[in-house]
Parts: C-alpha cells; structure tokens; sequence
C-alpha cells in the first residue's frame, strides 16, 4: 500500500537528488517551517480579533466596574482607607523621615566649640558599608538575599544622602570594607587561586561554594558591584554642593583606604585584587594634606603579611613590600605635602620652581637642587593616622561606655575607674581566615614610630565604636575605631563619625599664637534602628488587625454599613441588559394557568420575575395576571422603551445568576440564603484586612524601589 500523499511528497524530497546544488531539501524545509508559523500567527490574530477581543473587552468592563464601584465616596472615605493613610504615615517617618531626623540632630553647631570666627573643616568618616552580595549569606534562597541588598542598600543610601543634605561636610573619609566579597570575585589577569598552604584556611561553608564564585563572580561582577558602590556614594555626594565651606580649599571624597573584604588580610592578600582595587579606587598609600592636618592612609592589611608566620616559608615581599617603602619615604612625602599647601595659601605656586638657565653639562650643580624638602626643621602638621585594622592593645583594653554591643562592667563599689580587663567591653585580640582584629605589637609601633608627630588615629574593622588611648610604646595615640554605617553589620545602632579641624597657620605653615590647644573635635552620630523600625510595623500590624475584627463584629451587631459589597451590590458583568419589561405584547406572555414565564419561542422558563419595588422578590404561580395593567399613559398598551424597559411599572424580569428554576413549586428562587452575622462578620474581616494589606505593600514596595 503506498503512504499517503504527504508522506510520499516528504520521502521523495529527502531523497531526490539535486546535481546543481540548488539546495531543495533545505528550500523545502524552509518552507515548511514558514507555512507552520504563518499557520500559528493566523490562529493567534484569529484568536485576538475574536474570542481574545471578547475576553479583553470583558476584563476590561469588569475592570471599570471594580474602580467605579470602589470611587464612590463612601468607599473613599471608608475606615479601612483612614487605616491605610495612618500606614502611609508611619512608613513615610520609618524609611524616610527618620533619617533626616536623626542627622539634624547631629548638626556641627549642637556639638562644636570653637572660638567665635573660626572657620573649621568639617570631615566625615565612613566604614564598612560593606555591600550585601552573594559571599555575605551563601545559600539563601532567591527571594530573600536579593531583598536583603535592596533594603540594606536602601538604609544607606537614605543615611548617605541626609548625611550630605544635611551636613555638607567638606571631605568624606572612607576606612575600608567597601565590599563584603570584592576579595573572592575572580580578577580578569593574574593568578587568582589559593596558594596550597592556605586552602585549608578557608572555613567549610564556603569551600562547597568555592566553584560556584569562580565561575559565575569574576571581573564583569565586581564592576557592577563597584557601579553599585558608586550609584550609592558617589552619585549623591554631590547633594553636599560643589562650593567649599568658608576658608576651605574644595570638597574631597577619598576611598582608597582598603579592608580586609576589599583584598584579604596578610599573607593571604591577593597581589591582582589590590591592582584592581587600587585602578579604580586610588592608591591605598597615601597622604593627604586637610584642613591644615595631615592624614596619612596605610594599607595594613598588605603591611601584616611583613609579620605573619608565613613570612620565614614563602616570599611575601609582592605583599607588603609597597606598604613598608611608603612608610620609609613617609616623613618626607609629609613634609613636601605641608610645604604645597602653605605655598598654596601663600598665592605661589605649588610644585617647585626650577631656575631656567643654560650651562655646560660639565659646570652643572647638582649639589644643592631646588626641594620641597626642608629637612627635620621644617613645619610640620598634626599627623592623623587612617588604617582599616585597629592597632594593638592588651586583652581586655575596654572600649569605653559608648561602645554598644557590651557596654562597660559595672565597676565595684568604691572603684571611680572602668574595670580593666574588662573582656566583654574590649575588642577581641583574636583572628582568622582572612581577618584579624588588631595589628600586631611590632605593626602598630612600628607605623607609629615611622609617621612620626601622630596625634590620633581611626580606624575600621569592628563595625562597632571604640575608643581608647595606647600606651606610651603607641605615643598615647587617642583611637577611635568608627561605627559601621550599614545595618547587616551585626550592630544594631549604625552611625558614623564627624571630625571638625581647626589649625590656623601663619604664612610658614606655624601655628598662630593664641591658636586652640586641640585643633580636632569628633562627635558620633547614630542613625536609626531598623530593627526598631519593623517593631513598630509589627506593632501596628497587629494593632490594625484587631481593629478590623472589633469593626467586623460591630458592623454585623448594629447593623452598620459594611465596606465589603454584598452580591446585590454587585454590578452585572454583562453589556446586554438585566432586565425586561413583562408586559403583554407580540413576543410573549404569561401562562396565568401554569404560572410560569415563557415565550413564542421557547416554552421553558428563562428568568426570575420580581417586583421593581422589592428587587429579588419572586412571584408565585397564583399571580393574578391583573397586575399586568398597563400605565394609563398608554391606554392598556405596552410602549417598549429604551433597552426593552417597558413605561408601566409592574411585573419584570430580573436576569440574575443566584437564582434557580423549582420544578416542584414551578417557580424562580433566589440561589443564596441571607447571611448570618458570623458570615457578614467574616467576609467583612476578610474584605477590610484585603484592602489595607495590599495597598500598604504597594506603598511599601514604591519606597523601597524610589530608595
């Protein structure tokens, strides 16, 4: 038997012969291939032009009724809706408003103390914004990390952008730990693997993850997460203005200082991640001359790795070789900073001049060449030291009453001074894998000693606030380690730390006479809780439930006017009209005898007859058929008018879907019972709490995308 007429055409394309190459067998897949999809495009414009039309445009007049019916003003101006302006209210304060309140209280003017004309420089630092990525909460299923970076992006970008707002601080000072994984995502060159010594540092829940980052985070990840970085504190540090305060030379935002997040710490820091770190961030070695101080930034987490155990076993030098040449040359690199900016004030120009002459190579002095290094007896400025990791201290050192996650033991009666050593105030003089909490002895005198004229330090790390005073081997250096700014930093009181400056000069660089002793004041500023934050939502949450329930009750007690619409309320979904004029005409009339409805064309029951004066009222088969009198207007005749109304006013018919045909009493009845007040009460619980819940999530999800 031969196949059928298709197969056959099929069989003899796939095996016909084309001696030219004209390609038939690919044409005639081709044109399969088209005939099917013009096939399924007609069928879709088919479906759209017909029922697909007919569906939308039911949607649509559904939709239409839903909003008429919720714009009346009995429903605008319902209870349910004075609960949700209250929501509106309360979010507005906890995501907006608070901000800006807590950074106003904070204003340089609550807590300075100059001398009346001073102009100071006012200064920010800001640590361990530590961005959420996928490294902070490995494992976490996809709807929750991904919230978690919009809210703890958001409490920082408010915090940051009231804190420029509102402050206008002339340099912004960031400590390290930009990112929370920047030293785990793959650079594009170099060698980026664990050495073999140090792969079994790395704790057990990452290793299972180790693959993972490799192959999905490397260069193009950590260039978002930098744009992210930057969309949150860079593109609004402008909100601070462009003009400088009075006396001041511009406005600066430096975020060179690296963390042991940004690189790794020690021995274990990768030589290609700083590179990639310093290229878009700034040399992490620097001095900065400010406000008429000094500030000189260390990278200390390349600088330990010149004291790890590792040192003796394997050639750390790529490490913290930069560091230490920096610290060698620093003490000059400070005295020709200081030398730029007083010849700045002075109105010459900063670098140095060199005098134009021509001479024979053979005569030339190289002996004594123009500098900006006048040596030891040059002027110098307090010195303030910026490094991530905190310096060193004995056990125990307490950190004073400040601190918020352990405040200080309660000293013994009779004792005026904090209890040292006081462990649960102190920060743990401990490490790990890629962390350390404080410098070793040997770093921390060591940076000290090769600065020289250090008079304060900050630093990073902790993400909670620290402050002490070293001890003579440290030059009783005052510390303050600075409060994390984010939220997801295990602290829950964020904040950061205000510093204004003042050092006047005279035209040399020396410090006026009469001039203030301290030229630095620092002040912490705290921001909101947000745990606090969402104590109130849950508070209020709770609260409002309750409300609606007690409402419910009341309404099915007294009788008062619900907010949930009852069936009747409804609006008919249909575009034909719900009702019909009954009345005798040529189209039909009523069987007196059976007592049910019918017409010329149908001899079954259609509808439901009942009264224009009691909607749903069904009329029994004992109808007098008297009650179909015409109107007098139309001298015993029926007038059809608009829609099939009928101008009498008597008996009509209802098309209503609760309602059901009895054969046994020949009569229309009404689907559904009257509600008991459980159910109104119940349907009025379900409706109000409805309402306000997604109305205060819209609200909520339209702050949390605006930031």
């Amino acid at each position: 038997m031969a196949p059928p007429y298709r197969n056959a055409y099929v069989y003899e394309l796939n095996n016909s012969y084309d001696p030219y190459g004209n390609g038939s067998d690919f044409q005639s897949i081709c044109d399969d291939i088209y005939a099917s999809s013009r096939n399924i495009v007609q069928r879709i414009w088919t479906y759209i032009n017909g029922p697909g039309r007919h569906t939308a445009w039911g949607l649509a007049v559904k939709g239409g009724q839903q909003v008429r019916r919720n714009l009346t003003r009995r429903r605008l101006l319902s209870f349910p809706h004075v609960l949700v302006v209250l929501w509106m209210l309360v979010m507005l304060w906890g995501e907006r408003w608070i901000f800006a309140s807590r950074v106003q209280s904070c204003d340089w003017d609550h807590w300075e103390d100059w001398p009346a004309g001073a102009t100071p420089h006012r200064l920010i630092f800001v640590a361990d914004p530590q961005i959420i990525d996928p490294h902070s909460y490995p494992g976490r299923p996809w709807p929750i990390n991904p919230l978690t970076v919009v809210i703890t992006d958001n409490y920082m970008r408010r915090s940051y952008t009231q804190l420029q707002k509102v402050l206008h601080p002339d340099t912004v000072f960031f400590l390290g730990d930009l990112f929370d994984g920047g030293r785990e995502w793959k650079t594009a060159h170099g060698n980026f693997d664990d050495p073999e010594w140090a792969k079994d540092h790395r704790p057990a829940e990452e290793k299972k993850y180790l693959k993972e980052w490799h192959k999905k985070y490397g260069e193009d990840f950590w260039l978002q997460e930098y744009m992210r970085f930057g969309d949150i504190f860079y593109e609004n540090w402008k909100l601070g203005g462009f003009i400088p305060s009075p006396g001041q030379r511009g406005r600066k935002l430096i975020s060179s200082l690296p963390g042991n997040h940004d690189l790794g710490f020690g021995a274990e820091v990768k030589v290609p991640v700083r590179h990639r770190f310093a290229a878009y961030f700034g040399e992490t070695n620097r001095v900065d001359v400010i406000g008429n101080h000094t500030f000189v930034s260390v990278d200390t987490v390349s600088l330990s790795a010149g004291t790890s155990p590792m040192k003796d076993q394997i050639d750390l030098r790529p490490i913290y070789g930069p560091a230490q040449e920096f610290l060698k040359e620093v003490k000059a690199t400070k005295r020709r900073a200081v030398q730029k900016e007083v010849r700045f004030w002075r109105g010459e120009v900063e670098e140095v001049a060199f005098e134009q002459k021509v001479e024979e190579l053979s005569n030339a002095d190289y002996s004594n060449p123009p500098t900006l290094d006048l040596g030891n007896e040059a002027p110098d400025f307090p010195t303030i030291l910026l490094t991530h990791v905190p310096l060193w201290r004995d056990p125990g050192t307490p950190c004073g009453p400040m601190r918020e996650h352990w405040p200080p033991t309660k000293p013994p009666k009779g004792q005026t001074g904090p209890v040292i050593p006081d462990h649960r105030n102190a920060i743990s003089v401990s490490g790990g894998y890629q962390y350390q909490n404080v410098l070793s002895m040997e770093d921390s005198v060591n940076l000290i000693k090769s600065i020289g004229n250090v008079k304060h330090a900050f630093s990073g790390d902790d993400h909670d606030y620290c402050e002490l005073v070293h001890t003579p081997d440290q030059e009783n250096v005052r510390e303050i380690t600075v409060k994390s700014l984010s939220m997801a930093m295990g602290v829950p009181t964020p904040g950061f730390q205000m510093v204004s400056l003042y050092n006047p000069i005279d035209d040399q660089g020396n410090p006026i006479p009469g001039s203030p002793k301290t030229t630095l004041q620092t002040h912490l500023c705290l921001l909101p809780t947000q745990l606090s934050t969402y104590m109130t939502y849950a508070v209020l949450g709770i609260l409002t439930i309750l409300i609606l329930i007690a409402r419910a009750f009341l309404v099915s007690a007294l009788n008062l006017q619900p907010f949930a619409l009852d069936a009747d309320q409804r609006f008919s979904s249909a575009i034909l009209p719900v009702f019909k004029a009954k009345a005798e005409n040529d189209e039909g009339s009523y069987d007196a005898k059976s007592g049910s409805p019918w017409t010329s064309s149908t001899k079954f029951p259609s509808a439901r007859v009942s009264s224009a004066r009691t909607r749903g009222q069904s009329i029994s088969s004992g109808l007098n058929p008297q009650v179909r009198a015409a109107s007098p207007n139309t001298k015993g005749k029926a007038s059809p008018g608009k829609w099939g109304w009928g101008q009498n006013r008597g008996p009509r018919i209802e098309i209503r879907r609760d309602s059901y045909y009895d054969d046994k009493d020949r009569a229309w009845k009404p689907a559904t019972r009257p509600r008991s007040r459980m159910s109104t009460a119940g349907r009025e619980i379900w409706t109000t709490c409805w309402r306000v819940a997604w109305m205060v999530l819209l609200f909520f999800a339209y702050l949390t995308y605006k930031g």
